[in-house]
């Protein structure tokens, strides 16, 4: 009989607050590894919030958070690949250079695979970053993310900003480089564009879950895809 995976991410009362206002509120939340998550909410909601706790880049929040276990801190940020929303990589790198910083900092990072994924983007290697443009930096900063063999995948936005082209040879990029045995979390308020990805969704507002469940289960139950729920849950 197969043991069931403890939760990669497991939350309970996680409550985070800036200058008197809660971005988290009393959030409880269980993700088991092996799935790709939607992270959805307007503007305010707490995704970004989320991802830097689980990420360990954010203190003085209360609840309890364990990401495979642990409390975010030096040992989870191994295990933890997190792709912030803005770009992190100064302006004069090309590419070489960002493959070569990421294999100093990360123990886990695989070079090979990231100069496929480079490759698979078409990203001209002797361009720096100040000379591409916003799709070319936002896919490779994908690249250097997705080739770490971390046990959790955060990306924030990762498609935001891009044309629906340049989002579609992200997400397959993403798709094709994802371990199967880890959890990736993607927050995103363009859902059309990752409702065909996905596992589940996790709907966020006002710093709490409104809606988490199944892609398939929730599309079944409500009789209407992803989007149009989003819609339609956020208008009420």
């Amino acid at each position: 009989m197969r043991t069931q995976a403890p939760p990669a991410v497991e939350i309970t009362g996680l409550t985070k607050a800036y200058r008197g206002r809660p971005a988290l509120d009393g959030l409880d939340l269980s993700l088991a590894p092996g799935q790709i998550v939607g992270l959805m909410g307007d503007n305010g909601s707490g995704k970004t919030t989320l991802l830097k706790i689980l990420a360990g880049l954010l203190a003085d929040w209360s609840g309890t958070v364990r990401v495979n276990g642990r409390e975010p801190g030096p040992e989870t940020k191994a295990q933890v690949s997190f792709l912030p929303d803005a770009s992190f990589l100064p302006d004069a790198h090309r590419p070489a250079d960002s493959v070569a910083l990421y294999a100093r900092f990360f123990a886990d990072f695989d070079e090979a695979k990231a100069r496929r994924m480079i490759d698979f983007f078409g990203l001209p290697w002797d361009r720096t970053l100040k000379e591409m443009s916003k799709g070319m930096r936002e896919k490779l900063q994908i690249s250097l993310a997705m080739s770490r063999r971390a046990r959790v995948y955060l990306l924030d936005e990762p498609i935001s900003g891009v044309d629906p082209a340049s989002r579609d040879v992200i997400l397959r990029g993403i798709l094709s480089n994802f371990e199967e045995d880890a959890l990736l979390l993607i927050s995103t308020h363009l859902i059309q564009d990752v409702e065909q990805i996905v596992d589940s969704v996790l709907f966020l507002r006002d710093g709490r879950v409104l809606l988490h469940g199944g892609a398939d289960d929730l599309r079944a139950e409500h009789g209407v895809s992803l989007d149009a729920l989003f819609r339609k849950v956020y208008a009420a």
